[in-house]
């Protein structure tokens, strides 16, 4: 390919690449973990972000961007939490166009209840690097998501 596409930046190509597999092959391998918890991956991430957060509340469009899915989908998935009881939403007083998302106790104990299924899933998944190089892929791949969002 590189002698077919010269002016191709082909490690970066490559890497895209790989990324893209990485996402569907995590997302395969996460599914069926997920699935035995009734939640799924970015629904369980909205919970984890709400009992983070320190009022244990936040706005849609946040948990969107937080989240890395669109708002249509954050909409879907919000209203399978509010559905489930583990989130409640409620109309921001002074602008009845906004909404905020607040974790319910029971999806906090949802989320404290998760923890302990999909930890061992995750480690096996980076099972083959070292806390270094853990550190040095978390890093590498934030400084790719600045420079993207920089460059929007």
């Amino acid at each position: 390919m590189a002698s077919a596409l010269p002016d191709l930046p082909m490690q970066q190509a490559v890497i895209v690449r790989l990324v893209r597999i990485l996402a569907a092959s995590m997302t395969d391998y996460f599914d069926p973990v997920f699935r035995k918890t009734g939640l799924t991956e970015n629904s369980f991430h909205v919970l984890c972000l709400l009992v983070a957060a320190d009022v244990g509340q936040a706005s849609p469009s946040e948990l969107s961007e937080l989240v890395g899915t669109s708002r249509a989908n954050m909409t879907r998935i919000l209203e399978q939490l509010v559905q489930d009881g583990l989130v409640s939403r409620t109309v921001v007083a002074l602008d009845a166009r906004r909404h905020v998302i607040e974790i319910t106790p029971r999806g906090r104990k949802a989320a404290a209840a998760t923890v302990p299924r999909i930890s061992a899933p995750l480690m096996q998944a980076f099972s083959a690097l070292s806390p270094a190089r853990i550190a040095a892929l978390g890093g590498a791949l934030q400084s790719v998501i600045v420079a993207l969002d920089e460059d929007r």
